[in-house]
């Protein structure tokens, strides 16, 4: 089965011409959307992923009518690859029919996988220089050296419970435990 998508975001336009040409190219379905804003809720696209089964071809007239970002893109047409369901972009000429439709799709899948391997080295590369420059990650502790030095000495008390140590300090037991630990090691 052909499938078409159709969307529009901004007020004031219309699908007009993406329904003309999905029709032109033979969609026996078309779903057609209209999102104001920046709302992440595509009704009809969910339904048209629901609807989808091996050997539908999704057709939409441009690569942005389909993803909101390359990752999103990426991640829809890798969904559409895993179900042997095929794509084509009108505009850009992509057709995973097709040899070259699909050698595009690899390029595309290429390019974006590049990108997260250099957004995580360049993640790593700063976690590293940071700790070069002694800064640790991660969240601050609740409690000081010295707060969890009165909450043991607190602790010798026998009257005192953890669960009082706890509250008195405005953390968990299981948080003065874990201080209380820490310390000790």
């Amino acid at each position: 089965m052909r499938i078409g998508y159709a969307k529009v975001s901004t007020e004031g336009q219309e699908t007009a011409s993406q329904m003309d040409a999905l029709i032109l190219a033979n969609c026996d379905r078309i779903y057609q959307e209209s999102i104001k804003g920046k709302s992440k809720q595509r009704p009809e696209l969910s339904r048209m992923l629901d609807s989808l089964r091996d050997g539908d071809v999704v057709i939409v007239q441009r690569l942005d009518r389909l993803g909101h970002s390359l990752k999103d893109l990426i991640k829809l047409l890798d969904d559409f690859n895993q179900r042997g369901v095929n794509f084509i972009s009108l505009t850009e000429n992509i057709d995973t029919t097709m040899a070259t439709g699909e050698l595009a799709f690899h390029i595309i899948d290429a390019i974006a996988q590049f990108e997260r391997r250099l957004i995580s080295e360049r993640a790593k590369a700063g976690l590293s220089a940071a700790r070069a420059r002694g800064r640790k990650g991660g969240r601050k502790a609740k409690l000081s050296a010295s707060d969890v030095k009165k909450a043991h000495a607190m602790l010798l008390d026998p009257n005192m419970t953890k669960a009082e140590v706890a509250a008195h300090f405005g953390v968990s037991r299981p948080t003065l435990n874990k201080a209380l630990e820490s310390q000790a090691s």
